[in-house]
């Protein structure tokens, strides 16, 4: 898979297993996340268009694995396990959270990945992003400065990813407060910064702020 991604996009496609991801993440291991990607495979489906996201499912969060996520990984801090699935095959914008991201494959996918450092006065410049592929059963960890958006698909079936991140990621704001920290600019939804490319309505319609400077790429599978 990954040398056929190779063939048919002009960008470089990496794997999450290359030293490059190092300085973006790690590739966990020592846990079982069997359960709850068998949740997914039997009780969620692909959208006909775009993505859904839910930032927590109680029946995930109901199996063994939550606690020992939440008492390792996030050293007792409280999470929440939820998930993506979809159609996307466009870099469109990036996120950031104030604490790891964690992702499990349920399907093969591609992540387009930055570093918080490369934002410049509230603007990321593609061709600075790389991409990387996570194959199907993997489960990797984001670090809190690593920039990312729903990931892309590799087939037209579509992309399944189970999302685990602090609790209250990813909901709404209860207020916005006034602020002259430049950063206070990105700031979307709770423990949610976003840089959104003007083409991504979506994103454009919620209030995200637009600095994703360049083409809107599209990789292809």
């Amino acid at each position: 898979m990954l040398e056929r991604l190779n063939e048919v996009n002009e960008v470089k496609v990496y794997s999450v297993f290359d030293s490059v991801f190092s300085t973006y993440g790690r590739v966990i291991k020592g846990y079982d996340f069997t359960e709850i990607i068998n949740y997914m495979e039997k009780n969620t489906g692909f959208p006909e268009v775009g993505n859904v996201y839910f930032p927590s499912i109680t029946e995930m969060e109901i199996c063994d694995i939550y606690d020992e996520v939440k008492n390792t990984l996030y050293g007792g801090m409280p999470i929440q396990i939820g998930y993506c699935n979809g159609m996307n095959t466009t870099y469109n914008g990036f996120e950031y959270h104030k604490g790891s991201e964690i992702n499990i494959a349920v399907t093969d996918f591609m992540l387009v990945l930055g570093h918080t450092w490369e934002i410049r006065d509230n603007q990321f410049f593609i061709g600075e992003e790389k991409v990387f592929y996570v194959p199907k059963g993997t489960a990797i960890e984001m670090y809190q400065t690593t920039l990312h958006l729903s990931p892309c698909r590799v087939s037209d079936e579509g992309f399944k990813d189970i999302v685990i991140l602090p609790r209250g990621t990813n909901t709404p704001l209860d207020y916005k407060p006034d602020s002259t920290d430049p950063e206070s600019e990105l700031l979307l939804q709770k423990n949610k910064w976003v840089i959104a490319h003007k083409d991504r309505e979506p994103l454009v319609r919620q209030g995200a702020h637009i600095g994703l400077i360049g083409i809107n790429k599209e990789l292809k599978y």
